[in-house]
Parts: structure tokens; sequence; C-alpha cells
């Protein structure tokens, strides 16, 4: 089950060669491919990476990653598809716990947004685009749908947390808008700061004031 404290080196155990075999099988080199991805992100500062930067830390040739993944963006769509499953998978935890939503509930998923980015910095540096730049536009689109959608749940749990309102709907929308962008901007000031500012500095408190 994803846990967002689990970085993608914990959630494929299959990733590690036994000791009795020198190769591994190819799910697992994909696997070792995406985890050195992941982990030469995480690096602050750095710069853009290449496949040759890539294979030459798997200590394999360029030709041995493109055995795997038909280019450098199909590479980045693996650590997309790992964040999508595992934040969504996460997302509907949290709701079926608190099925009647409300603020608890949007405050849950976006504590759980900050601690999933947090405990996976190369994560981060993807779902804010700094590690999309000059890569295939469909990426950063990719990862901008990640947070409409994230926006859209927080929507859905909000929509019954305001019934003196005479627009629900409206309020629930702004406030839903208000998080992400926070969220979204946590996650930005982290991956900048070259991971020192951590997106859970103050977090409570500031999800209380904007949630109430």
């Amino acid at each position: 089950m994803p846990d967002a404290t689990a970085p993608l080196a914990d959630l494929a155990e299959t990733a590690a060669p036994t000791g009795t075999r020198k190769r591994p099988k190819p799910g697992e080199r994909r696997v070792q491919i995406l985890q050195t991805l992941a982990s030469m992100l995480e690096q602050p500062g750095g710069e853009r990476i290449t496949t040759a930067a890539l294979a030459a830390r798997l200590d394999v040739s360029e030709a041995a990653l493109y055995r795997h993944f038909a280019s450098k963006a199909q590479m980045f769509e693996g650590l997309i598809d790992f964040i999508e499953e595992t934040v969504f998978t996460l997302i509907n935890q949290i709701v079926e716990r608190e099925p009647a939503g409300g603020v608890a509930a949007a405050a849950r998923i976006a504590s759980m947004l900050v601690q999933f980015a947090e405990r996976n910095p190369g994560m981060a540096r993807v779902m804010v685009g700094d590690a999309l730049v000059l890569e295939n536009e469909r990426l950063q689109q990719r990862m901008n749908q990640l947070f409409d959608k994230v926006e859209a749940a927080l929507k859905q749990c909000l929509r019954d947390a305001v019934p003196a309102s005479a627009t629900p709907t409206v309020d629930a929308q702004v406030r839903a808008a208000t998080v992400t962008a926070f969220v979204a901007g946590r996650l930005q000031r982290y991956a900048r700061s070259g991971f020192k500012r951590l997106p859970s500095e103050h977090l409570e408190p500031a999800l209380q004031l904007m949630l109430g």
C-alpha cells in the first residue's frame, strides 16, 4: 500500500538483485533507472540531467537505457506515474476514512502532499516543474493536471464544510484553490532553496488560517 513517507526505492522491493544474480531482470533494471534518476534530481542546484550522465551513474551504456525506455521523456513519465499513483491512492484513502469530507479531510490531503514531497525531494522537483524545464511539454501538462485533480478533491471535501454560507460551492472552490496554490508554493520553495526550507514548516497553523 502506498505511503506518503516512502521513497521510490522503498516501494520497489524487487529492485535489488539477489547475491546470486549479477544482472537484474528487465523490470528490475527499469526500477533501478527510475531510482537513479530520482536520486540525481535530489542534488540541489543540479544541472539538467542527460542520458549520458544517467548511464554513467548506472555504469551502463546509453543504449542500455534505451532498451528499457524509448526516451528520457518516458523515464520522467515513469516518475510521474509513481507520483500520481501514490498521491491519488492516498487521497482516496483519506476520503474513505472521512466520508463526510470537510476541513479535516482537506487538511489531511494537504499535509500528505507536503509530507510526500519532503520525503522525496527529487519528486518535489518534478511536481513543481523545476526538473521538467527544457523537457517534453506534455510532462509539465501532466503535472498541471495532477494539481487540478488535487484541487477538485479538496473542493469536494470542502463543499459541505460551509453549510451556513449562501454560496457553499463558490466558497469551497476558493478555499480549495487557495490550499492548492499554497501547497504548490511550499513545494517550489523547498526545491529552490536546495531542500533547506522544509514545506512542513508551520504547516498546521497555516492550514488552520486558510481552512478555518
